[in-house]
């Protein structure tokens, strides 16, 4: 029974991979999300297609059996984490700086208008619908939340296909929809604390809110320092292969585990620790690389596999249930155009840029999907309500692109624009743009000053991570001999810093400087971080 049971669990993992890849692959060729694939390959495993025209089959492989649902479950839940993890790594915060208040507006309005039609449209919802019809307020907290989030990913898509990544409105559509994301999963994770006390209560709402928010300081605060720290320590001290994964891993398991103890949902900690791997200097495309294959390859077609199976489009045979879909669909699609496009011209957008902007936050997708199985687990949702929070992400989120290029095919570039767009386009060609860091081996000699002050000023502009070897009569001398080259690779850091603020308005906030010196005992490479050589500038 137990190599059967095996046999099942192996059986689920290969056929979720390939009918998700497979449907992946033929929606990403007519210019829709490989996302949308998956989660309609799982739909038609499940009793929507497979389930309807092969009833005994289907039950064979994917079993109602609770031990054995569990399995493949397990590695759906914890599939959930990974992909918050990735979608934290996503998240640009510099971005976000550099843009402004016009995001601010635009997700505030695009968050606010979708969450109370949600909301709403969850106190007038039939009881059936509902598992606990006492807990309406719960469950509109899931719907409005549901319709208020945007997916970074699937705006990212169509935004850089359509060569706008570089362009004002197209680096303000993604900032928008970080933000989104980013206050939906924290919505989510009070959310999940109000559910948790099973009805809202004002006390236990104000403590997991500032449990929230003191998780969220701490985090972006000290225990950014700290993954920065094990990051860098792990990269140094480790031989193995893929430590610096593991260690990724165990950060957000960590802070996962954290939020869960605090009474919300393990995905805020994941979330948050994917934004703080994401922004570690130490992180090199490579390593980020090897975990988003990973992620891609094995738990994305699962998890959404998995939940296209808790749909089943069957129901929507009922006229009822599927007016109930058609509302939702226009109520979400309306909600959230309306509300980013009030944000665009609160903003001083023009009316195309506005239309441009509430056609790219329309796309739920990835997100929504999470947020709405999320609920189903917790009981907050039925199997019928889940299947039309599906069905109508789906909807919405094929719409999306064939909408976005319409109206971003509308709007002209301007001649500055087109300048910066070309000089950054130049700069892809040129050797710097590919180094992820830098090693300089220098000496006192003018040359040596100029080769510290020349890495400076290639790594001041990115904050690039510079490992600096002196030379001294020959040899490689201690990091407190270094202090001359320091001093040089500073000047240009700075310099390099000024520049780029001027230009692009960003602040670089450091050069991480660390100083590598060899033991004359050993003949082995030690590292030390040598003390006052983290820079700080571009900041008043």
């Amino acid at each position: 029974m137990g190599g059967s049971a095996e046999g099942i669990f192996v059986a689920e993992i290969v056929l979720l991979l390939l009918v998700g890849r497979g449907m992946g692959e033929v929606l990403q060729r007519y210019g829709q999300p490989a996302i949308m694939g998956q989660l309609i390959g799982g739909i038609l495993l499940g009793p929507s297609l497979f389930g309807w025209l092969w009833p005994s089959a289907q039950h064979l492989i994917f079993p109602s059996d609770p031990e054995q649902k569990g399995m493949i479950d397990a590695v759906s839940q914890f599939g959930i984490l990974m992909l918050l993890l990735l979608t934290g790594m996503e998240m640009d915060l510099r971005l976000v700086r550099r843009v402004g208040a016009a995001c601010f507006s635009i997700s505030a309005t695009g968050i606010v208008l979708p969450f109370v039609c949600g909301f709403a449209l969850a106190q007038v919802l039939p009881d059936a619908l509902l598992p606990d019809a006492t807990q309406r307020t719960v469950a509109g907290l899931f719907l409005g939340t549901a319709l208020s989030i945007s997916s970074v990913k699937i705006v990212a898509m169509v935004v850089r296909e359509m060569n706008f990544m570089r362009r004002n409105l197209g680096q303000v559509i993604i900032s928008s929809a970080i933000i989104e994301d980013t206050i939906g999963w924290l919505i989510i994770a009070i959310t999940f604390g109000i559910a948790t006390n099973g009805r809202l209560e004002f006390v236990p709402l104000m403590t997991t809110v500032a449990e929230v928010a003191l998780f969220m300081v701490f985090s972006f605060t000290i225990g950014r320092r700290l993954v920065f720290a094990l990051i860098r320590w792990t990269n140094d001290a480790f031989r193995s292969e893929f430590a610096v994964i593991t260690m990724i891993l165990i950060i957000m398991g960590v802070m996962a585990l954290i939020t869960n103890l605090i009474g919300v949902h393990t995905v805020l900690g994941a979330f948050v620790a994917g934004i703080l791997v994401g922004e570690s200097p130490i992180l090199s495309s490579h390593i980020e690389g090897q975990l988003r294959g990973v992620i891609t390859a094995l738990f994305m077609p699962i998890f959404f596999g998995m939940a296209g199976l808790s749909a089943d489009l069957t129901v929507l045979a009922d006229p009822t249930l599927a007016m109930l879909t058609a509302a939702l669909v226009v109520i979400a699609s309306v909600g959230k155009f309306g509300g980013a496009f009030v944000g665009g011209k609160l903003a001083g957008m023009s009316f195309k840029e506005a239309t441009a902007v509430g056609s790219a936050m329309n796309a739920r997708g990835s997100t929504e999907v999470i947020v709405a199985s999320i609920g189903l687990s917790m009981n907050i949702l039925s199997h019928n309500l889940f299947t039309m929070i599906v069905t109508m992400a789906v909807i919405t989120t094929l719409a999306m692109p064939p909408m976005l290029r319409w109206a971003l095919g509308r709007l002209p570039i301007s001649p500055d624009e087109q300048q910066r767009v070309e000089r950054e386009a130049l700069d892809e060609y040129g050797f710097v743009s590919k180094l992820e860091r830098l090693l300089v081996l220098v000496d006192d000699s003018r040359i040596g000053k100029f080769t510290a002050y020349l890495a400076g000023l290639i790594g001041g502009g990115s904050g690039m991570p510079t490992t600096l070897l002196h030379l001294k009569d020959g040899r490689i001398d201690r990091p407190t001999d270094t202090r001359g080259p320091e001093r040089t690779l500073k000047k240009g850091a700075e310099r390099s810093a000024r520049v780029v603020k001027r230009t692009e308005h960003t602040l670089v906030d450091k050069v991480h400087l660390t100083a590598r010196t060899e033991s004359e005992a050993t003949g082995e490479t030690i590292a030390e971080e040598a003390q006052g050589i983290r820079y700080a500038f571009g900041r008043p």
